[in-house]
């Protein structure tokens, strides 16, 4: 019984997944954000590569290069991880989707599950295409798959993606409207984050928030900075920590508060 009813929600969470379009283009802007703005990054740093000083060739990391869009794509996975819960808050529909799924937390867990299966695949295809296009476009400069870890720099890639995309659905489950979880994620992302990075004096905490500490899996040469207290998969188990805390965080909100 628990199995079929654990299917049943699970199929229901898929199909309200793949029929709302905003969802479908946002995951798809993610890809073509990511692939496209890295792919110009490799162009430009091969033609540019004779300018670039003895230092700056000495520390060339052409794996890390290829994943230039992250930054910005990383902006679309947290849109997609938005709109997956608060879609349901603006329009009304939780109430009808809490009626038909009284257990709250089975609820989420179904809807966490069917998100985290489509990111994770919308991650690996982006770290890839990124990584294969942009090594093909770098030429002389690109390293190879097999190169000492560069392979994991591409599987972390994808799951910094991913994990990017479940942070910001639990922290749409504490904040429940879609125009708060944008106005919270995307300016803390995209800029409180770099600037707290870039201040000698709050460096030090800024290596431990999710994207900072996600990151590191995603390089091979050591970058500025690189006196982290943590190694590439080290920052990735800190990555997964705030996820954890912040999918928590919506299960204790959804199971006390009203929808």
């Amino acid at each position: 019984m628990h199995v079929r009813r654990w299917g049943r929600v699970l199929r229901s969470e898929w199909t309200k997944l793949r029929t709302v379009p905003s969802t479908l283009w946002t995951l798809s802007t993610a890809v073509l954000v990511t692939v496209g703005l890295s792919a110009l990054v490799c162009v430009f740093t091969r033609r540019e590569w004779e300018d670039f000083s003895v230092a700056r060739k000495l520390t060339f990391d052409p794996t890390f290069t290829s994943f230039a869009g992250t930054g910005l794509g990383q902006l679309a996975m947290i849109a997609f991880g938005v709109l997956v819960v608060s879609g349901e808050y603006s329009t009304g529909m939780i109430r009808n989707s809490l009626a038909a799924v009284p257990q709250r937390g089975l609820f989420l867990a179904a809807k966490v599950t069917v998100t985290a299966v489509v990111v994770l695949v919308v991650g690996a295809v982006t770290s890839w295409g990124s990584f294969l296009l942009g090594q093909w476009l770098l030429g002389p400069l690109g390293t190879d798959v097999t190169e000492p870890g560069v392979a994991r720099a591409v599987v972390g890639a994808g799951l910094y993606m991913a994990l990017m995309a479940l942070f910001a659905m639990g922290g749409a489950v504490v904040l429940r409207s879609p125009l708060l979880a944008f106005g919270v994620l995307m300016p803390f992302f995209f800029l409180v984050s770099n600037v707290l990075g870039a201040v000698s004096a709050t460096r030090r905490v800024a290596r431990f928030l999710p994207d900072q500490a996600g990151s590191a899996v995603m390089a091979v040469v050591p970058q500025e900075g690189g006196d982290r207290p943590y190694g590439p998969w080290g920052g990735l188990l800190i990555m997964v920590a705030w996820v954890v805390a912040a999918l928590l965080a919506g299960w204790i909100t959804l199971q006390r508060r009203d929808a």
